[in-house]
């Protein structure tokens, strides 16, 4: 069976639909949400599905629970593209990020990131369409999703093109903000925009890990409105355009440079280990990662930061107790990942979920368990 009803069926079965959002659910169809042109992930990319020449298998990706590709900065033509710059998110993940929200009756709601509309198609259903403010920063994606809400709902939510990091002032301010793209430095025109008592729901990353879901409550403070809370689940969303991580993370370690040579007992596997990763993102600020595959399950991973120009690279060699590091910068990008390491597991190896981010006037922190138990200071 394909089609809506399966679709949240799907999310039922796995627990991912709340009791309260079950209707908007199933009387919103991801399918009209959707272009007739949506990429599919393949080996090595994605590859085009039209709905004219595949309907079925058009149908299948719209009613599974996976995200779907629904725009690329590919060439046209490319029988494979790689540069996915919009999509449909999972459904599972729509659903517990609007629950996370905690939205009540009578509630205002600013999306960040309208995409294809169906979020803000949830949400209208739910609250109204009167009291659902969406933005996106793409004209032409904004402008699809006018219309498939407007077709889907009679009356559309106020889509707005803009940027997303502005919010939309002009409607504040909202009881609820939710962001469907990934941020880093969390704008504070969001929190401004959000009532105190307000409840954000945002991915959040770093550059060697994205993501996390915030849920963060807005309250008053001293110098202006502060957002605190803590991390509720995992959400790895496509970045804010003018936030995103340089795509090429091999470009820094191209270019070269005298190396300081050494050798290490940590396994490079520990990024395999997602609440090292976390933590090691958190305290390894700018560091991203890339990794090249050798024979016999040899393997080398990268880092690099391309603020400062520093690179590493660790190879791996199996049944090996030790391994080659080369770095090259005013960084050390490896050696600051092995302090992360030590920090995180003399801290007890503590779960993503242990943490949280307080975004203030002045700067943001993560921290650990307490908003008083600052981890990394920005």
């Amino acid at each position: 069976m394909t089609g809506p009803s399966a679709l949240v069926q799907q999310l039922a079965e796995g627990e991912h639909l709340p009791a309260d959002w079950r209707a908007p659910f199933e009387h919103v169809d991801r399918a009209r949400f959707l272009p007739d042109r949506v990429w599919a992930r393949v080996h090595g990319g994605y590859a085009p599905v039209d709905r004219a020449d595949d309907p079925e298998r058009w149908k299948r990706l719209a009613y599974r629970d996976e995200p779907v590709v629904t725009q690329v900065e590919d060439p046209p033509g490319a029988a494979v593209a790689l540069t996915p710059s919009s999509s449909a998110s999972m459904p599972s993940i729509v659903a517990r990020m609007l629950a996370a929200l905690q939205v009540e009756d009578g509630h205002r709601v600013l999306e960040i990131g309208t995409g294809t509309g169906y979020n803000a198609a949830l949400l209208a259903a739910r609250l109204g369409a009167e009291r659902v403010t969406t933005v996106e920063v793409d004209p032409g994606v904004a402008a699809a999703a006018r219309r498939s809400l407007k077709a889907a709902l009679g009356r559309a939510p106020a889509v707005v093109t803009g940027d997303g990091a502005q919010g939309w002032r002009a409607a504040a301010p909202y009881d609820r903000t939710i962001a469907t793209c990934s941020v880093h430095d969390v704008p504070r025109a969001w929190i401004e925009q959000t009532a105190p008592g307000g409840i954000i729901v945002l991915p959040w990353g770093t550059t060697l890990r994205n993501g996390v879901l915030l849920r963060l409550t807005v309250d008053e403070g001293p110098e202006g409105p502060v957002a605190s809370g803590p991390v509720v689940d995992d959400a790895a969303f496509m970045w804010m355009r003018a936030q995103a991580p340089p795509r090429d993370v091999m470009a820094v370690a191209r270019a070269g440079g005298e190396t300081h040579d050494s050798r290490t007992g940590l396994d490079p596997h520990v990024l395999g280990d997602d609440d090292a990763w976390f933590a090691a993102g958190v305290l390894v600020p700018g560091c991203q990662w890339a990794t090249g595959q050798g024979p016999d399950g040899a393997w080398t991973l990268w880092l690099a930061d391309a603020a400062s120009g520093s690179w590493a690279s660790v190879d791996y060699e199996p049944d090996a107790r030790e391994y080659d590091v080369q770095q090259h910068g005013p960084r050390r990008l490896w050696t600051e990942l092995e302090a992360a390491h030590s920090w995180w597991t003399e801290a007890g190896r503590p779960a993503r979920t242990r943490f949280g981010l307080t975004v203030a006037a002045a700067a943001q922190h993560v921290w650990l368990d307490d908003p008083g138990t600052v981890v990394r200071a920005r």
